[in-house]
């Protein structure tokens, strides 16, 4: 029977095993993400704990800048606007700014960025290296990208915002998309004012919204 007529049989558990390696891997940060990929499923296989790092434990090289939401605001502010940056320019912006080779290639490896690359896809899974929870990882998007220098708190577009939570609980793998939806959907309307901006104040400390 040829290759292609043969029914291929995809495992119930392959989707979650997937996210759980997604997860692991924003969360680890490898600088080799097939070799470590491949250990990680060998500890997997033997039912051995894979070699997952927290979010704690990032790894700083005395050669490299640490990444900080103000280096971020940098580069935001370089990319100047733009929706779509090319990667070979976004990796030299990186380099001027002394930041982690291997936390570049770890990003651009768990978003699958190809040669064209979404600016906004790629600063939410950097600023994810930083928050060590989605509502945190929101939070210092929100500082990155806020242009209010009025002493208040940071404001972005509640579309904006949408976009990214969306976007990063995709990628967490760990949130169901009617959660992610409900708390949308709260926040919308029971939180935006008609100015159509968001506050990090609006979903850090109000009880209701639990973005996790």
């Amino acid at each position: 029977m040829p290759l292609m007529d043969r029914q291929v049989c995809i495992p119930p558990e392959l989707p979650e095993l997937l996210k759980q390696f997604t997860k692991a891997a924003i969360r680890t940060q490898p600088q080799d993400l097939i070799q470590w990929g491949a250990e990680y499923f060998e500890a997997i296989s033997r039912g051995e704990i894979p070699p997952v790092r927290e979010r704690s434990e990032r790894v700083i090289s005395s050669n490299w800048t640490e990444l900080t939401p103000e280096l971020l605001k940098i580069l935001h502010s370089r990319v100047g606007g733009r929706l779509i940056i090319h990667a070979d320019e976004l990796a030299q912006m990186w380099k001027v700014l002394n930041l982690p080779t291997d936390l570049f290639n770890s990003v651009m490896n768990v978003g699958r960025f190809t040669e064209e690359i979404e600016w906004l896809k790629f600063l939410a899974l950097a600023c994810s290296s930083l928050g060590v929870t989605i509502a945190k990882t929101l939070k210092i998007i929100c500082e990155v990208l806020s242009s209010d220098h009025g002493g208040g708190p940071p404001r972005i577009p509640f579309s904006t915002f949408q976009f990214l939570y969306t976007y990063i609980a995709e990628v967490d793998g760990e949130i169901s998309a009617s959660h992610v939806s409900r708390m949308l959907n709260y926040i919308e309307h029971e939180v935006i004012g008609p100015d159509g901006l968001i506050k990090v104040n609006d979903f850090t400390q109000n009880p209701r919204v639990r973005l996790e």
